[in-house]
């Protein structure tokens, strides 16, 4: 990346040409992308990151979006629509790039692919001690549903601490570690 200052990023957010190139994931984003979510605090003990991106490869691949900048990948989102909502998941900028622009263009562009796919509405979750999460939502838009959000783990994802074969995004189970 050229070496600008913050100033000249926030320039180029502000005249609205952004040089933000935002384009489908592919497979050797895969450690970039899992870098920005740890730094975003996205990772928890209970979700392998390298299992939901398999996941959500399996199911509309195109949505799930990063964000470059000079050729270095700095964003995050995971789009999706049932045909009723959209959802968005791991969406994340990376911290010193956060509060310039790129996150409200990465999400303009996402709702954008919902309105042409004809989807109504978009949900989203956040955890509960995530303020700066929704402090950015509030300010592109987003108000609070009067909901309450359940979940059910339905698949125990691998333990994190096991290596990942790469080339297939798995965990490496011991059968393939012994051979």
């Amino acid at each position: 990346m050229p070496n600008e200052s913050t100033a000249d990023i926030i320039k180029t957010v502000t005249n609205k040409e952004s040089n933000l190139v935002i384009r489908p994931f592919t497979a050797s984003d895969t450690d970039v992308v899992i870098l920005i979510w740890g730094q975003c605090g996205l990772i928890k003990p209970w979700n392998n990151p390298h299992l939901d991106i398999v996941r959500k490869l399996s199911f509309q691949p195109d949505w799930f979006l990063v964000g470059e900048l000079y050729g270095e990948v700095i964003a995050t989102a995971m789009f999706g629509c049932d045909e009723h909502r959209g959802w968005l998941n791991y969406f994340a900028v990376t911290p010193k790039f956060q509060k310039l622009g790129y996150g409200s263009q990465l999400m303009a562009f996402g709702e954008m692919k919902l309105i042409e796919k004809g989807c109504p509405k978009l949900n989203l979750q956040i955890r509960a001690d995530n303020s700066t999460a929704a402090i950015f939502y509030k300010t592109v838009g987003y108000t609070q549903d009067t909901v309450i959000s359940l979940g059910k783990r339905l698949i125990k994802d691998e333990a994190l601490d096991k290596p990942i074969d790469k080339t297939i995004n798995k965990p490496i189970n011991n059968a393939q570690q012994k051979n």
